[in-house]
């Protein structure tokens, strides 16, 4: 079973170029491809274009979990209806691949403070009657046997889950063909056509496709399509590592019901294919690069609350977003830079394997031993609030932005989706999104991070 979609994936999707469809989805991750499942579902006509592979970056990169728990008071109402999307995707659409498993997300503490920090959020989630509760250190001990380490306590939310990214991804763009959108892998959109001040198209390095709005779902590519585009979106990129390991024993003396677990210095969750996905949770790479400089000061509240965990290189290799020397303008006639590197793959770091090879037997005493099967690593779209933004940007009509997602992307995905498909329509989104919106690191509001549980 692999574990990730790289540039070596065959390409499965190869619709023709239309002339003329009503939206063009830029990026083929599981916000893009929600957006244009969603927006198939409502009849509108939809090209799907994807530079590389789809989900052939973040989105079959990242850990798995379908989680509430944890989340920014604004993405809360969103991720809960995720929750409920993900439930049902696998029956209405026939995609086995599309299963949500439901075993629980548990946050464990080591501290006083962590679990004054889970106190406030449980606050929260009762208020949108979400089953979250926490743990004392006894109940840690009944619920989860043979979990060594003294923890002060821990906060659980037992209607949480688990997907398989590589794999859920491709099912939802499949189910997305059936309903009418073209999805085409190998298609880099390399500029808008913008004429009277609005978007009326794309350039695509296959010809150019008339439409009237485009969804610019690109990750960790979003700001440098939008700049060239003359579209201010700040977002920078950070790198992280993940791995698995072959097939393993359950934990808790024998029970396979194992929820996806952040632990001191190692998150995990169980695998369909009866392994483990595992990360640190605690290093976060950052190439700096112009665009670094440029949003510095955006960011400085978001890097106060995450500087542990932040780790700053002086450049990215040649060709990832933003890299120096990468051209920050062309023509629709020019090769892009999304041509030149068609799926962002970069490699895991040392460091981080041995640290998991390492942290494995002494987190999880029933997996001693265990080696890891491959690691990886991928790029993860981050804002200055370390939430999505979504919406039509001011700056130019036509323009919907969907990106950002900050690592939270997976599991919010198809909601995100919905939502986008609305918004794109001109219909109520469902939610109070004004925390998302394009311009709102242009217009002077103060810049609130999201929760650092």
């Amino acid at each position: 079973m692999p574990p990730i979609n790289t540039h070596n994936t065959p390409v499965r999707f190869s619709d023709p170029i239309p002339d003329a469809v009503d939206v063009v989805v830029i990026g083929a991750g599981v916000a893009g491809t929600a957006t244009a499942y969603f927006l198939a579902q409502r009849g509108q006509s939809v090209l799907l274009c994807e530079k590389g592979r789809v989900a052939g970056e973040q989105s079959s990169r990242n850990w798995g979990w379908i989680r509430q728990q944890g989340r920014d008071y604004a993405e809360l109402p969103i991720m809960m209806e995720a929750n409920r999307i993900w439930r049902g995707l696998a029956a209405e659409t026939g995609e086995a691949d599309l299963t949500f498993t439901q075993e629980g997300c548990l946050y464990l503490a080591t501290s006083r403070q962590q679990m004054a920090g889970y106190e406030d959020w449980l606050a929260m989630a009762k208020e949108h009657q979400l089953d979250t509760r926490l743990l004392t250190p006894d109940e840690i001990k009944s619920l989860y046997p043979g979990l060594p380490g003294d923890f002060a306590g821990g906060m659980l939310t037992a209607s949480d889950g688990r997907g398989e990214p590589f794999a859920a991804v491709p099912a939802l763009a499949r189910a997305a063909g059936r309903l009418g959108a073209k999805i085409a892998e190998d298609c880099a959109v390399r500029t808008v056509d913008v004429q009277g001040g609005r978007v009326v198209g794309v350039v695509t390095e296959k010809g150019r496709v008339a439409c009237n709005a485009v969804v610019l779902a690109a990750g960790a590519w979003s700001t440098h399509f939008a700049h060239n585009a003359g579209v201010d979106l700040p977002q920078l990129a950070v790198r992280c590592t993940v791995a698995r390991t072959d097939v393993a024993p359950p934990l808790f003396d024998g029970r396979d019901d194992v929820p996806n677990i952040r632990n001191v210095g190692l998150c995990l969750r169980r695998r369909a294919d009866g392994g483990y996905t595992l990360a640190t949770g605690t290093l976060a790479e950052h190439y700096l690069s112009p665009k670094s400089f440029k949003y510095f000061a955006k960011f400085i509240k978001a890097m106060g609350a995450s500087w542990r965990d932040m780790r700053l290189t002086l450049g990215a290799p040649r060709g990832y977003p933003g890299a120096w020397g990468t051209p920050s303008r062309w023509t629709a006639d020019e090769v892009s830079p999304f041509e030149r590197m068609r799926v962002l793959d970069p490699p895991a770091h040392p460091s981080e394997i041995r640290r998991l090879e390492r942290r494995i037997g002494e987190r999880y005493p029933a997996l001693a031993g265990l080696k890891l099967a491959e690691a990886w690593a991928g790029m993860i779209d981050v804002t200055p609030d370390v939430v999505p933004t979504l919406g039509e940007d001011p700056a130019l009509p036509g323009m919907f932005i969907c990106t950002g997602l900050s690592g939270h992307g997976f599991g919010i995905g198809p909601a995100i989706g919905r939502v986008m498909a609305d918004m794109v329509m001109g219909r109520d989104p469902g939610h109070d999104v004004r925390r998302f919106r394009a311009d709102r690191f242009r217009d002077g509001s103060p810049i609130v991070p999201g929760p650092y549980l």
